[in-house]
């Protein structure tokens, strides 16, 4: 379980931090980071089942949504991407926010959480300001697409895993 606590609160010293580096911060200034944070465990696991919980139902509200006549594409694409947002919001719980931030803004997942959150801006613009279903059906297809790179960024070889299968599908 104490493991489980270190790598859920951003203890794991074998990730690189991209903007912050292991190497700048002492092991006291990592763990005040990580100490920062006044919420008991039982309240940060609390906070990210009620978190995640709610962005799965915005999810499949959204879903539902989807087939009702003239506004429910918009309507899916908007409370999909709301549901996105708070799923993904839901691990500053466990990590805390500074914490998610510095692993989202690794060297490694940078270009994919820059594009998760074009998507959900591109998302909600097609919704709002273009009104156009078709495109935020696209935008709401690629935000998928966008949220499965960035999470397979978080485990160890999947994404080179996944490329190496695309390009044997290829050939």
């Amino acid at each position: 379980m104490d493991k489980l606590k270190r790598a859920l609160s951003g203890d794991d010293e074998d990730e690189e931090q991209g903007i912050v580096t292991q190497a700048l911060l002492s092991p006291s200034e990592r763990s005040g980071i990580s100490d920062a944070s006044t919420l008991s465990w039982s309240t940060r696991i609390k906070g990210f089942v009620i978190c995640f919980v709610l962005g799965a139902a915005f999810s499949i509200l959204g879903s539902s949504l989807l087939f009702i006549a003239k506004k429910g594409l918009v309507l899916f694409a908007v409370f999909y991407t709301l549901g996105n947002i708070l799923s993904l919001s839901s691990t500053c719980f466990l990590m805390g926010p500074v914490n998610q931030i510095k692993k989202m803004f690794a060297k490694t997942r940078v270009i994919a959480t820059v594009l998760v959150f074009v998507m959900f801006i591109l998302t909600l613009i097609s919704a709002f300001a273009i009104k156009n279903s078709g495109l935020a059906l696209l935008c709401c297809i690629l935000q998928f697409l966008a949220l499965t790179w960035y999470s397979l960024s978080y485990i160890p070889f999947a994404r080179d895993a996944v490329k190496k299968c695309f390009a044997a599908c290829v050939e």
